[in-house]
């Protein structure tokens, strides 16, 4: 059979099954599901670990909301997406150009081409880190033990992407090996909050009320911190503001990594690679409901959870009995301590030398020294302790290092093919493989240079991707206006435009999701000084670009 044919009997096969009863509706979607799967094979990577694992060790179990909350706006946004291009079949870069606004169209996929290069750095870093601290036991971490894993890295990468590029039977394997990563990562990471359950290490009331949002959190510190910054006395003022502005960027984290601006641009791509229509739409739904939400909420709960329990308002991973910094743990307690130290003269502090910079850390009251050790970033082998009441610090060691290398290699799988993707529609060579073979490779080699070169001494590979990340999250309010153009145009969707109780769900549900992105962007802009505000500038400057061209484009075409 042809695949043309293939793709009519696929098609009358779902029209059939879009008519059936809820239940053997899904059991028939389940078995046909794929791109749903790849978005959560990119989601699942280091941002998304950073995001739980610091979000775990500064906010306890009280954030347990906000990265479901994330998910579940970024579904209603791909469903949009998935939605616009299955209902046209058009590829979305040259839609938004004809008819919603060129500059809104290269904004959104040169945002993307970044974000796919910037990404792939921290994934190499915490899948280097995942190899070297918990799968060997930290015994090689020299610079020629990190080559030789990020070239592996970069190999295994570019020879999955082949299979996908290999035609419908290479896609199929490509999807097999996502999901089994995704699931890798998932039943990983249960182990882990099943290790705390067991040893009974878990307070269970505390993580259904984390559960609730709570709004007040969003400038302030969590209620667990209050008794140890009031006994900084004086500087009390201090460490509150400084807990807080951390909380802003690992809480944008926490939320960006949930569907980034990549995302978008992958989901109608490996739509179209599939050859889904107008009949896959309910599917399409499915699908991303299944792939991404379930798989994500999993994990990511799971390491908020294990993250609290073990290091949140605790320091005696960090201080020994004597209150002195553990060797292990001296350059993760250094960077918070600074903080407190310099606060009253910065630029004298600067003026120091090393032997006086550690004096006046050792000098700190014992209420400060406590404090800057609770926030000190862990990395792998740290969260990975978790386990060991369990386990032992041996296989909790390789359990853990599995799940996070999971985590760390699908993503750098998927952020791979989407630069390729990128590149193909960037150059108008969509069917060029090629010129996607060449995207694949500056991807893997911006990743490849991360860990080798910008981020060789870093304190916690893990702690890398907040910084990426809230950059990322910076950028999807772009992606999500330029959808909601999209699902109003009439010149685009024709009689598929959503019209009465539709649209109006649609809209609703998309506004939401727009408002509370393009919210928790300026929020965080604001606090970055002149870079921030040049950020909102931008921001504002191409939403209403966009919304001038989409009124002229439709106006036109009315």
């Amino acid at each position: 059979m042809s695949e043309s044919d293939q793709r009519r009997t696929e098609a009358a096969e779902l029209d059939v099954i879009n008519s059936q009863p809820l239940l053997h509706r899904w059991g028939s979607y389940t078995k046909k599901s794929g791109p749903g799967w790849l978005q959560g094979a990119i989601t699942l990577g280091g941002g998304s670990l950073a995001g739980a694992l610091y979000l775990g060790v500064f906010m306890g179990y009280h954030m347990l909301w906000l990265q479901p909350l994330a998910m579940i706006l970024g579904v209603i946004m791909l469903s949009a997406i998935s939605y616009v291009t299955l209902s046209t079949g058009q590829r979305p870069f040259g839609a938004i150009k004809a008819h919603v606004s060129p500059v809104l169209a290269w904004a959104w996929i040169i945002a993307t081409l970044m974000a796919n290069i910037v990404w792939c750095m921290p994934q190499f870093a915490l899948a280097t880190a995942a190899v070297q601290q918990n799968l060997l036991g930290g015994k090689s971490t020299g610079l020629a033990s990190t080559g030789v894993i990020c070239m592996v890295l970069l190999v295994v990468g570019l020879i999955i992407n082949y299979f996908y590029e290999s035609g419908n039977k290479g896609i199929k394997l490509f999807e097999v090996i996502l999901k089994a990563m995704v699931g890798i990562v998932v039943i990983s990471f249960f182990g882990v909050v099943g290790a705390l359950a067991f040893a009974g290490n878990l307070d269970f009331g505390a993580i259904f009320a984390g559960f609730w949002p709570d709004l007040r959190l969003l400038a302030a510190p969590a209620p667990t911190f209050l008794e140890p910054i009031a006994a900084t006395g004086e500087f009390a003022t201090f460490w509150t503001t400084e807990i807080a502005k951390s909380q802003r960027d690992i809480m944008m984290t926490a939320f960006g990594t949930a569907v980034g601006i990549n995302m978008t641009f992958l989901l109608p791509y490996s739509m179209l690679k599939k050859s889904w229509g107008k009949s896959h739409r309910g599917l399409a739904i499915f699908d991303l409901s299944i792939g991404l939400i379930v798989p994500f909420v999993l994990a990511t709960t799971c390491v908020v959870i294990a993250a609290a329990s073990q290091f949140h308002t605790r320091y005696d991973d960090v201080l020994d009995s004597a209150g002195k910094v553990k060797p292990a743990m001296e350059r993760a307690f250094t960077e918070q301590a600074n903080k407190r130290v310099a606060f009253a003269d910065p630029a004298a502090f600067a003026t120091l030398s090393d032997e006086s910079k550690t004096a006046a850390r050792d000098a700190l009251p014992e209420a400060d020294r406590r404090l800057a050790a609770m926030l000190a970033t862990r990395d792998n082998m740290n969260l990975a302790s978790a386990l060991q009441p369990l386990t032992g610090n041996t296989i909790a060691q390789v359990v853990f290092g599995i799940g996070v290398l999971g985590m760390a290699v699908s993503t750098i799988i998927i952020l791979m093919l989407i630069n390729g993707f990128t590149l193909c529609e960037m150059l108008g060579r969509p069917n060029s493989k090629v010129v996607h073979f060449i995207g694949t490779v500056i991807a893997g080699l911006g990743g490849f240079l991360g860990p080798l070169y910008f981020w060789a001494n870093a304190t916690s590979k893990a702690a890398l991707a907040v910084p990426t990340s809230v950059i990322g999250g910076a950028m999807i309010p772009i992606a999500y206006f330029t959808f909601l153009l999209l699902m109003n145009s009439s010149s685009l969707l024709g009689e598929s435009r959503p019209r009465g109780a539709q649209a109006v769900k649609w809209n609703v549900l998309m506004a939401i999701a727009t408002i509370i992105a393009t919210g928790g962007s300026i929020w965080v802009l604001l606090g970055k000084g002149t870079a921030g505000m040049v950020g909102i500038g931008v921001l504002v400057t191409l939403f209403i670009l966009g919304l001038v061209g989409f009124l002229g484009k439709n106006r036109k075409s009315a």
